[in-house]
């Protein structure tokens, strides 16, 4: 037998579920369709997590073999890399955690984990994760990042794949474009290639600096 005060705590308790649902169906259709659109973005970052996770602790438990397998069966070769650098760079949260933060963010973090160490690390901090803080941290790293590429030596060498190296020389900007005309013009005049010419012309350089060159006036 219910007792006045239940009586009265059930009747509050149902006017206030009413009002809720009643105040639901009176918003417009457009807030409910995008309510709905932002949720399932937010179920596909947790899908994306749970997957990698899911997917790192069958390569730490099953046999290479079999975990070969497991890829194969699912046309999955390859395109699992991704997915286990998403579950290293977010072994520290749970997919509830940075269900707010889009999918596409979820990868650039991942994708990049060492360029972006220390913004995944702050999340660490975080009350609440969601797009925006994670933009904000970004932003924040990106000035960090330029002065630091400000101060670096600049370098003409760059890495091959197997471990050689290359020189490759920045663009030249010139208002007149006479250094480019004139390598040109080289080029076409004698057959030689650009690289040729330009290591004739480092050779030539290195000599005068060196004084087995000199720099003799025109005579009359």
């Amino acid at each position: 037998m219910m007792t006045p005060l239940q009586g009265i705590v059930a009747g509050q308790t149902q006017s206030k579920f009413e009002q809720y649902h009643e105040h639901q169906a009176n918003r417009p259709k457009s807030f409910k369709r995008e309510h709905i659109a932002f949720q399932r973005l937010t179920d596909v970052t947790q899908v994306i997590l749970h997957h990698a996770f899911w997917l790192a602790e069958q390569k730490k438990q099953l046999s290479l073999r079999d975990y070969k397998q497991l890829l194969l069966e699912h046309g999955w070769q390859g395109e699992e890399k991704r997915y286990l650098k998403i579950a290293a760079a977010f072994a520290k949260f749970s997919p509830q955690d940075v269900a707010q933060v889009e999918p596409r963010t979820i990868y650039q973090l991942a994708e990049n984990s060492k360029k972006y160490e220390q913004v995944i690390n702050r999340l660490l901090d975080l009350s609440i994760i969601n797009q925006e803080s994670v933009r904000s941290l970004i932003k924040k790293q990106r000035p960090a990042k330029i002065a630091e590429y400000k101060n670096e030596k600049p370098s003409i060498w760059r890495r091959t794949k197997n471990g050689g190296r290359y020189c490759q020389i920045p663009p030249i900007h010139e208002p007149s474009e006479q250094t480019g005309m004139t390598l040109q013009r080289m080029m076409d005049e004698e057959g030689l290639s650009a690289q040729h010419i330009v290591a004739e012309a480092i050779a030539l350089r290195q000599a005068y600096k060196q004084g087995q060159l000199v720099h003799t006036a025109n005579q009359v």
